[in-house]
C-alpha cells in the first residue's frame, strides 16, 4: 500500500498508459470502419483521467520519483485543459477523417501518446523528465502527420516536422548539458539555487541559456525559428493540425514555466531581452505574412505565431501577472484555435478540403449561425472586444506596461492592428460576398453543438473573464511559489 500512495500523484498518467494498451487490443476485435467502440473508450479515458486529476489533487506542492515529478495546482488546470482539448480535436475530427479513411486504432493510440507526452512535461521537475515528456510528444506528433502515407504533400511536412524537430531537440539537450556542467545538477529547483548561490562558470551558463531558448522558440514556432510552422500546418491533415496548433501549446507554455520561471529566474536580465527580440520578431512577421495567404491553414500558421509572440510578451514581464495572463493566453489561443480548424473540418467533405478563404465566400447566406459563429472567432483572433481574444490581448500587454516594457507594448498594439485587417476579411468574405458552391453543409449533432459552445465561449468568457483569469493567476502563484 506504501507504495501506491508515493505513485498517488501519478495515477492519471499511469491510468492513460493502461488505457492506450488496452484501446489497441480492442481495436484488434472491433470489426468495421467506425471505430465506435474505440473512440467511445478513448473518450471515457479522457473523462477518466480528468476525474483522477481532480481526485488526486492536493493542496500545495507534491514532488515524486525523487523529485523529477511534481503535482501542483498549474499542472493539474493544464491537464484538465488539455483533456478537454484532445476530446473537442477527437468530436471535431472523426467524420472528417473517417471520409479520408484516417480515423484508426493507431491514430487514437498516437494521439493518447502524445497526451501522456504532454503530461510529463507539464509535470515535469527535473531536465531529464522535461526532455522525456517533450520527445514522447514529439514523436507521436511526427507520426501522426505521417499516417496519410499516400499523401505527398502530408509526407512532406511530416519529413520537415521531423528533422528541423530533432535539430530543436538537439539544441535543448545540448542547452540543458551546458547547464548542467555549469550548476552540477539537473533538478529543477536546485538548478535556481546553484545560480543564486553563484556559480563558478557563468559564461557555461549564459551559453547553456541561449541554446535553451533556442530550443523551446522552435518548440514555440516563434521566429526565426518558424520556418517549420506554415509548411507543417498546410501539409498536414487538418485535423492533425488541428492537434498539432492547440492542446501542445498548453505543455509548451508549462515547459517555458518550469525551464525559464522555475529553474533560470536568477537569469531574468539575460532571457527576457531575448523573449522581447523573439516576441516583435514573431508578432511582425506572423501578422504580416498571414496577409498575403489564400490559404486558411496556412494563415492560421502565421496567426499562431505571431499569438505565440504575445504569449512571450506576457512571460518576459517577470512578474507574477506577467506568468498569469500568459498562461490565459495559452488557455484562450486553444479554444480559439479549436473552433477556427473546427470550422474548416466541419466544412469539408469526401474529397473536399475547405482551407481556402474563397471556401467561405457566402457562408451566411448558405448557413447563418456557422458564419455567426466563425465571426466570433475571428474577433476574437484579433481581439476585437467584447470577445475573449480582446481581453487576453490587454492582460498580456497591461502585465508588460507594468513591467516597464512601453515601447514593446506601442509595437505589439501596433501589430495587433495590422493583423485585424486578416481576420476581418474573412467576415466580409462570409457575409458580403456570392457563395462559390450552394452545397448544404452536413453535420453531426456532436459537431454541430461543440462549435455553437465553442463560439458562444468566447463570447462569454470575454463578457466574464473573471473566473479564468483569477484561475490562470492563482495556480502560477501557488505553483511557483511567486510572491503575491
Amino acid at each position: 500500500m506504501s507504495f501506491l500512495s508515493t505513485l498517488y500523484s501519478a495515477y492519471a498518467e499511469i491510468f492513460l498508459l493502461v488505457m492506450v494498451s488496452v484501446i489497441l487490443i480492442a481495436d484488434l476485435f472491433t470489426a468495421g470502419r467506425t471505430k465506435t467502440v474505440t473512440y467511445l473508450l478513448v473518450q471515457v479515458t479522457l473523462l477518466g483521467c480528468s476525474l483522477i486529476t481532480v481526485a488526486t489533487h492536493r493542496d500545495g506542492i507534491d514532488h515524486l520519483f525523487h523529485h523529477m515529478f511534481v503535482d501542483d495546482l498549474m499542472s493539474d488546470v493544464l491537464k484538465l485543459l488539455s483533456y478537454m482539448a484532445i476530446s473537442m480535436m477527437l468530436v471535431y475530427s472523426r467524420s472528417y477523417l473517417l471520409a479520408r479513411g484516417l480515423f484508426s486504432g493507431e491514430f487514437l493510440a498516437l494521439v493518447l501518446f502524445s497526451l501522456l507526452g504532454m503530461m510529463v512535461m507539464i509535470s515535469a521537475s527535473n531536465f531529464i523528465t522535461l526532455y522525456l515528456g517533450l520527445e514522447l510528444l514529439s514523436l507521436s506528433l511526427y507520426a501522426i502527420v505521417a499516417l496519410q502515407r499516400d499523401s505527398a504533400i502530408a509526407t512532406e511536412a511530416a519529413m520537415k516536422y521531423f528533422i528541423l524537430g530533432a535539430l530543436a531537440s538537439g539544441l535543448l539537450l545540448y542547452g540543458m548539458s551546458m547547464l548542467y556542467g555549469a550548476t552540477g545538477t539537473l533538478d529543477v529547483n536546485a538548478v535556481s539555487s546553484a545560480i543564486q548561490h553563484g556559480v563558478p562558470n557563468k559564461a557555461l551558463l549564459v551559453f547553456g541559456l541561449v541554446f535553451v531558448v533556442a530550443g523551446l522558440a522552435f518548440k514555440l514556432g516563434v521566429v526565426p525559428f518558424h520556418m517549420w510552422v506554415p509548411d507543417v500546418y498546410h501539409g498536414a491533415p487538418t485535423a492533425m493540425t488541428m492537434l498539432i496548433g492547440t492542446a501542445p501549446k498548453l505543455a509548451a507554455f508549462a515547459f517555458v514555466m518550469r525551464i525559464l520561471v522555475e529553474a533560470l529566474q536568477p537569469l531574468m536580465v539575460h532571457w527576457s531581452g531575448m523573449l522581447a527580440i523573439l516576441a516583435v520578431l514573431s508578432m511582425a512577421l506572423g501578422n504580416i505574412s498571414a496577409i498575403a495567404q489564400t490559404n486558411l491553414k496556412r494563415m492560421f500558421a502565421y496567426s499562431t505565431i505571431a499569438h505565440m509572440g504575445f504569449l512571450l510578451v506576457g512571460v518576459l514581464s517577470g512578474s507574477n501577472e506577467g506568468y498569469g495572463s500568459a498562461m490565459f493566453y495559452a488557455v484562450v489561443y486553444v479554444i480559439m484555435s479549436l473552433g477556427g480548424f473546427g470550422m474548416i473540418l466541419l466544412m469539408s467533405r469526401e474529397g473536399f478540403e475547405a482551407d481556402k478563404l474563397s471556401d467561405f465566400k457566402g457562408l451566411n447566406q448558405r448557413s447563418p449561425w456557422l458564419a455567426f459563429m466563425m465571426l466570433l472567432l475571428m474577433f476574437s483572433m484579433a481581439g476585437v472586444p467584447p470577445t475573449v481574444g480582446f481581453y487576453a490581448k490587454f492582460a498580456v500587454l497591461n502585465a508588460a506596461v507594468q513591467a516597464g516594457h512601453i515601447p514593446l507594448v506601442i509595437l505589439a498594439v501596433l501589430f495587433s492592428l495590422i493583423g485585424a485587417f486578416y481576420y476581418l476579411r474573412i467576415v466580409k468574405l462570409m457575409y458580403f460576398d456570392a457563395p462559390e458552391s450552394h452545397e448544404r453543409i452536413y453535420m453531426q449533432p456532436d459537431s454541430s453543438l461543440l462549435i455553437s459552445l465553442n463560439g458562444l465561449g468566447v463570447l462569454i468568457l470575454g463578457i466574464l473573464p473573471g473566473t479564468l483569469m483569477s484561475v490562470c493567476a492563482v495556480s502560477v502563484q501557488q505553483s511557483l511559489l511567486l510572491p503575491h
